[in-house]
């Protein structure tokens, strides 16, 4: 896993966004950080934004987004057609997540899951593979709006 991951957070996520870089890091795996820097109150929007339209542009392969709930910073990167973002916590809907819709974006709720747990979601998000066959085709269709 030698891909640059970019992450954000609000501030209710702001700690947790910053065990996960440490661990990241300490496994060698470089995080560009869209913020935020403090738990000072801010506006999820204004970092998921950035991750989402990076992640969309094809700028990194994956990313992660947390704020409290994980509900907010989700909604806001799956507006890019590009993203698929899955709401995680606990280690086998990451799995899934991966293996059958081939999740580019995780989102983590900060406020309800542990931080060994949240590592183990990242672990297990950053190294499962999609497993393609009958969800390709499920997975194309994401993005098929119906009038």
């Amino acid at each position: 896993m030698s891909e640059i991951i970019p992450i954000a957070s609000d501030h209710a996520g702001f700690e947790l966004k910053e065990e996960v870089k440490s661990y990241l890091a300490s496994k060698g795996i470089e995080t560009k950080d869209f913020g935020t820097f403090s738990a000072d109150s801010v506006d999820y929007p204004d970092f998921a934004h950035q991750v989402g339209a990076a992640v969309n542009r094809g700028d990194y392969g994956r990313g992660i987004v947390i704020c409290g709930s994980g509900n907010g910073v989700q909604m806001t990167v799956n507006k890019y057609p590009n993203v698929r973002c899955a709401l995680c916590w606990n280690e086998e809907i990451a799995q899934l997540a991966r293996q059958h819709n081939d999740a580019n974006i995780l989102s983590m709720p900060a406020r309800f899951i542990p931080v060994d747990v949240a590592l183990k979601i990242v672990d297990i998000f950053l190294s499962t593979p999609f497993e393609g066959g009958r969800h390709q085709r499920r997975v194309e269709k994401i993005n098929k709006l119906l009038d």
